[in-house]
């Protein structure tokens, strides 16, 4: 409870006297900006087809990750192995409202499968509700599973839902429970990343996190515009466009 306590705190202060930013990015010129990027298709209409394509395009241009559901795993795994490119897999999507337990179990499922990092949707609920010990416990569960298998925990705060001091704790929580990065959102709620959003998120973890923007990426510009704000890993399905406009 202490820590809790703690942390509340920490977030009536950042409320009334913000951080100054926690890094300065510089975005890399061309091709190299594909190493930035989550090459993404969470569709629930995406076929075994698509997902082969998808994996070919990563191994052509060199994304840092493939980030799928669960369920295409298996398959990206056999596709990528060898090839450098992390297998993203994501927990508790797009909601974020399946048990711990259920999260723990599908995070240790999926990186038996072959993934190599998580994106996990938070509790959106229990965090609004004020339930932040039962946010800071899930995540901190699955952070241990995720690290123990030597993986990457990014945790997806879905910031179109909360108000700024619930975005504040939502980032302390994610510090404190052991999280790799914070995340801007799953694409699938009312909003996207917004350069306010992911500036708060680097003024209030960025000394101690990385920060993924994501949901409503489309373009180089705004690319830029991400990494310039804090973000080191930026989650699209248009990555192929980013990276020829990038290039041309």
């Amino acid at each position: 409870m202490d820590r809790i306590l703690e942390i509340v705190k920490k977030a009536d202060y950042y409320l009334e006297e913000i951080p100054e930013p926690g890094k300065k990015l510089e975005p890399p010129e061309g091709a190299g900006i594909a190493s930035w990027i989550d090459h993404t298709l969470l569709k629930p209409e995406a076929t075994a087809e698509q997902i082969r394509s998808l994996c070919e395009e990563a191994q052509e241009f060199q994304f840092a990750s493939v980030c799928v559901n669960p369920s295409f795993v298996p398959l990206v795994s056999g596709l990528l192995v060898n090839s450098g490119i992390d297998i993203c897999a994501v927990i508790g999507f797009p909601l974020g409202a399946t048990l711990a337990t259920q999260k723990i179990f599908e995070t240790l499922s999926s990186m038996d499968s072959g993934a190599t990092e998580i994106d996990m949707v938070i509790n959106i609920g229990a965090l609004r509700g004020q339930g932040y010990g039962m946010v800071l416990n899930e995540i901190q569960s699955v952070a241990q599973v995720v690290h123990n298998q030597r993986g990457a925990l990014k945790v997806i705060l879905e910031m179109s839902y909360l108000t700024q001091k619930e975005k504040i704790i939502a980032c302390l929580l994610s510090e404190a429970a052991g999280a790799d990065f914070v995340k801007t959102s799953t694409g699938f709620g009312p909003g996207g990343a917004t350069l306010e959003d992911v500036d708060l998120m680097n003024r209030i973890v960025g000394k101690s996190l990385n920060i993924k923007a994501a949901g409503g990426i489309r373009d180089y510009e705004t690319v830029k515009a991400m990494i310039e704000s804090g973000a080191s890993r930026l989650g699209t399905s248009s990555g192929v466009k980013i990276v020829q406009e990038a290039i041309a």
